[in-house]
């Protein structure tokens, strides 16, 4: 049996990161912990949160807002849906712009845009799991629950993924999972801001063995007031506080 558990979408939430990983290690039969990108942004612990990863040895890919940061780009690739929200989507992408160190930034720099993991070893057959943050092609790309059958046959030929095969991603804040055609499409929600009305961290645990692949959705308790506080305590603005102890109802950005 082979157990990977992957998180997403931390975004600088520090007090999720370690709630998250406190739950896993109690666990005692995960292989592997891999990361699906959107560190930063939101919160005030971009570089603590990267130290962290980086301590774990704990691998992963790129998200928008990793990207963006990295290469100075001229905002995250986030999804606004109003001025106001366009406005403070600005003012935490400068936040952390300008609050992240060289080191990060470096880390950030070096971070790839797609895993491809064999669990079982490429010196045998067996199903690939892909890690994207987006889909195959852009990082900043919604694939959400609503997304017609051919949107992900188009995905999964593209990534060639092949029945038994999994496609894993981020991006939405929303957990969810289909199998289509024999490959399983998994949202893996978010660590650090969901937006699925739960204020919980979110990670899957995701087992493997030769019956095939089963998914679970963890749900981890953590000091949302703790995270909500510093928001208020930075120069972040404070409707994001919001938006974590609501579980994103308070949402700002309809997506991120």
């Amino acid at each position: 049996m082979i157990r990977l558990a992957l998180i997403s979408d931390i975004h600088a939430n520090l007090p999720a990161l370690r709630a998250v990983l406190a739950d896993i290690d109690q666990r005692h039969d995960v292989t592997a912990i891999y990361h699906l990108g959107d560190l930063t942004g939101y919160a005030p612990w971009p570089n603590e949160v990267i130290a962290l990863l980086r301590e774990r040895a704990i691998p992963g890919i790129s998200g928008n807002y990793d990207s963006t940061v990295a290469t100075d780009y001229k905002h995250c690739g986030c999804r606004a849906e109003t001025p106001q929200e366009e406005e403070l989507a600005h003012e935490s992408f400068e936040w952390t712009r300008s609050h992240v160190t060289p080191e990060t930034k470096k880390y950030l720099v070096g971070l790839p845009f797609r895993l491809d993991i064999r669990p079982f070893g490429g010196h045998v057959s067996g199903p690939t799991v892909t890690l994207v943050h987006g889909n195959q092609t852009l990082n900043t790309v919604y694939v959400t629950e609503d997304r017609p059958d051919t949107f992900l046959e188009k995905m999964a030929a593209s990534i060639g993924a092949k029945a038994e095969d999994i496609v894993c991603f981020g991006h939405t804040h929303k957990p969810w999972q289909r199998v289509l055609d024999g490959v399983q499409f998994i949202n893996t929600g978010s660590v650090g801001r969901p937006k699925d009305g739960d204020w919980r961290a979110c990670y899957v645990l995701l087992s493997l063995d030769a019956s095939g692949a089963r998914v679970e959705f963890v749900r981890v308790a953590y000091d949302v007031e703790e995270a909500a506080r510093a928001i208020l305590e930075s120069d972040l603005p404070d409707e994001l506080a919001d938006v974590l102890k609501s579980g994103g109802a308070k949402a700002l950005a309809s997506e991120d």
